[in-house]
């Protein structure tokens, strides 16, 4: 006989949210739109998973800050009181019936994480991932997930586009599989394969918040700019609210590779790195105007068409751990007969600590083809001086109609990293160093070795000379016999 008393106090809204609830895989990345029923997504899927495994269901629910959870309790509260669980609030932990346990705990640095060593924990989620910077924290709850009794583990994030992580997020779930719901896979150092999957949030999918409250979309509609919106909204992962180069722009900056002519002057940018990522840029400096298929570099203009990030493949901000040698030698290969004018260097790879600085080692290893003279490192404006980041900004808008700093579509790097970075929440006038900013100090090293000038309007619209045309100039304005006439 049915038992007509029973009652269904939740379950997953179709869509993403039931593809939350079955999905097998051990890591899920569950994140998009503000509203796409996250959180409740992953109560909900711990509600069954406690009933189905009993005692042996042991879950940890993470965010930076203990406050930061006050509204997923009091949501947890809304499901689980209706089913039997019990409340701690001293301990901030949930006992279900079956003897099952959920507990909301902080998650800041990988010294939280290893708290829970031991303790069988079967499943783990960190919401908001995208707050932070790396991925530490979360890759090590890796080592806590177990399970004695047969209960499959899993680890779940949920996150919005922005924020510090954004990077590491969008390289390790969004770009390989921007539409989501298809298995992605890393190859273990044990040849075992890693499948874990991206499921995208979106507001359309969560009806009932639809119904509860039909101006919610309203509201996100008029939280400020363009790129917010298309952030919140849309769950566009390459939409960047408060960017800190915000005059970046895909059409105008990144150009297909040509070949370079050789009188263009050539030289080379470095942020050193070992654990962290390393950054080498390569630049050739436009000696007149000179058209592309992507349109004209004007002269001046530094472009920048070679670059060798440091960094581990797949894994955002975990450098190589190369030697001085190692790097030194990779960067001659690198140039092979290219004739550079001079090379800039992070100031700190000079210091000598009971032995030569890692620019002596390069510069020895390379019997002194690879050699760095120090970069210069103001960031910010002091006492009326341009600082880097200025130096950067102004030229990557330029004239305002043609930027003053070019990048081959070739440099993933550069791409993937600087459109991203967000300002200092402390010192506005500076970029979030918690970020993967080491492409983009190596660049500001770059600009600041030559300042870049706004050319004046009326220079703009002088008349050439024949002291100042060049060759072309000349055969372009001469006039043709039908002219004349």
């Amino acid at each position: 006989m049915v038992d007509l008393t029973r009652r269904v106090i939740w379950a997953p809204q179709e869509g993403p949210q039931k593809a939350l609830v079955d999905c097998p895989y051990r890591e899920v990345f569950f994140g998009g739109a503000r509203g796409g029923g996250k959180t409740d997504g992953v109560l909900g899927k711990y509600a069954i998973k406690a009933a189905m495994y009993g005692s042996a269901f042991n879950a940890l629910f993470c965010r930076r800050e203990l406050p930061m959870l006050d509204d997923a309790i009091e949501r947890s509260k809304e499901v689980y009181g209706k089913i039997g669980a019990g409340w701690n609030d001293q301990k901030k932990t949930w006992v279900f019936p079956g003897g099952g346990r959920l507990r909301f705990r902080p998650l800041e640095r990988v010294q939280d994480a290893d708290k829970y060593q031991g303790q069988n924990v079967s499943d783990a989620c960190v919401e908001e991932a995208g707050l932070y910077p790396d991925s530490k924290p979360i890759d090590r709850l890796f080592a806590v997930l177990r399970s004695a009794r047969g209960i499959p583990t899993q680890l779940l994030l949920t996150g919005n586009p922005g924020g510090a992580g954004q990077h590491w997020i969008k390289q390790r779930y969004i770009d390989p599989e921007p539409r989501g719901m298809r298995p992605l896979s890393r190859l273990l150092p044990n040849g075992k394969t890693h499948r874990f999957v991206f499921i995208p949030s979106r507001i359309e999918d969560n009806k009932l918040l639809m119904q509860n409250d039909p101006d919610y979309v309203n509201n996100l509609y008029l939280v400020g700019s363009d790129q917010l919106v298309k952030a919140w909204l849309s769950g566009d992962w390459n939409a960047v609210e408060g960017a800190f180069f915000d005059c970046w722009d895909t059409s105008k900056h990144i150009v297909r590779p040509f070949s370079v002519p050789l009188s263009w002057t050539r030289f080379r940018s470095m942020d050193w790195g070992s654990a962290k990522p390393f950054s080498v840029g390569w630049w050739a400096v436009a000696s007149d105007d000179f058209d592309t298929e992507s349109g004209r570099i004007p002269r001046g203009s530094i472009v920048r068409y070679r670059e060798w990030y440091g960094c581990v493949e797949g894994e955002a901000n975990k450098g190589l751990k190369l030697t001085a040698e190692e790097v030194g030698r990779g960067i001659a290969d690198r140039e092979n007969s290219d004739m550079m004018a001079y090379g800039v260097l992070d100031p700190a790879a000079f210091s000598e600590d009971g032995g030569p600085s890692i620019a002596e080692r390069i510069a020895r290893e390379t019997a002194y083809k690879v050699n760095f003279r120090r970069a210069d490192n103001a960031r910010v404006s002091q006492r009326g001086a341009m600082g880097g980041w200025d130096q950067m900004r102004a030229r990557l808008k330029g004239d305002g109609e043609r930027p003053g700093l070019f990048v081959f579509s070739t440099c993933k790097d550069f791409i993937r990293t600087v459109p991203l970075l967000q300002h200092d929440p402390d010192r506005p006038e500076d970029l979030d160093t918690d970020a993967e900013d080491h492409v983009a100090d190596e660049v500001r090293y770059a600009c600041m070795s030559r300042p870049y000038v706004k050319p004046k309007d009326d220079e703009q619209q002088r008349p050439k000379t024949l002291h100042t045309m060049t060759f072309n100039d000349f055969v372009n304005s001469t006039p043709t016999y039908s002219e004349s006439v």
